[in-house]
């Protein structure tokens, strides 16, 4: 086989697809691998560079690889999508991977390495405990008011509601059981936030640059310990408006014939930490980042 110098792979549960070429662009791999003999199969050949997309396990895989001595571009699917032919199938995915990785301007996702994937899973455990409690909060509330019990919004209330409904005793006793289990589950997911939150925080203070971007006007500890896990190498960004753009901030482009057309917020970049950021305007500005950029 000719040297390879770059493949193109396209992943899923089972099946790998791959596309190689050498040094004069011609195909001299097209070749499918089942899971368990993806890494026996890398092994074996000489250091290459191998495109993936960015999607489930691919920082796994690119971990792997790497220790095999290869080179690893990840690349978000729609910067890929174009370079894709019609009829779509794994074939032609590895091969628009393996184009798409070649062209000088491709944008490429930074590997994550297992701390920063743990830490990132914690981030999100916590994001899960907070949305279940907030669709437990809102089914108490709309029970108990078919019963005509209503309280104000806020979680200092529920507890003063659930106690309300377990006093009640014009309540059916099968409406006031079910309240009951709904009021335990939500005294369980208090318990676990409180120690995810703590495990936050821990990390937040075992981590230098979330520390130091807490001292930040308007910057809590865990817009500093999402900025760190999301964000990366801060050298990526030429300036606080690139930044502002990989975070969705900037305009929708449509402009044609010479003519500007700017459209609404893009909101193309990590949902979870621009919302953390858009909370508080000034945090934006202490980042550098303009107000018209998207405020």
């Amino acid at each position: 086989m000719d040297q390879i110098i770059r493949i193109g792979m396209d992943t899923s549960k089972h099946i790998f697809q791959l596309h190689g070429v050498d040094a004069a662009e011609q195909v001299v791999l097209r070749r499918k691998l089942r899971r368990s003999q993806v890494l026996s199969f890398f092994a074996k050949l000489p250091p290459t560079v191998i495109g993936m997309e960015a999607c489930g396990a691919a920082h796994y895989w690119a971990r792997e690889l790497r220790k095999l001595g290869h080179e690893v571009k990840l690349m978000a699917p729609q910067h890929v999508k174009a370079y894709v032919k019609r009829n779509k199938n794994d074939g032609r995915d590895a091969e628009g991977l393996c184009e798409a990785m070649s062209r000088p301007t491709m944008q490429f996702v930074p590997v994550k390495s297992e701390e920063q994937q743990a830490a990132l899973m914690l981030a999100g455990v916590r994001e899960q405990l907070i949305a279940r409690r907030t669709q437990l909060c809102n089914a108490i509330r709309g029970y108990a008011a078919e019963f005509g019990l209503t309280a104000a919004k806020g979680l200092d209330k529920i507890e003063p509601l659930l106690a309300w409904i377990a006093q009640d005793k014009t309540l059916p006793a099968m409406a006031r059981e079910l309240l009951a289990l709904q009021g335990k589950d939500y005294a369980r997911l208090q318990i676990e936030l409180k120690a995810i939150e703590a495990r936050l925080m821990a990390w937040h203070r075992a981590n230098a640059d979330s520390r130091r971007l807490a001292q930040i006007p308007g910057i809590g500890p865990i817009g500093a310990t999402t900025l760190v896990m999301k964000t990366p190498d801060p050298r990526a960004f030429p300036s606080s408006r690139h930044f502002a753009a990989w975070l969705g901030l900037t305009p929708k482009d449509h402009s044609t014939a010479g003519k500007t057309r700017l459209g609404k917020i893009t909101r193309a970049g990590d949902e979870r930490l621009r919302s953390v950021l858009e909370r508080d305007g000034s945090s934006l500005n202490r980042l550098g980042i303009p107000k018209s950029e998207g405020f």
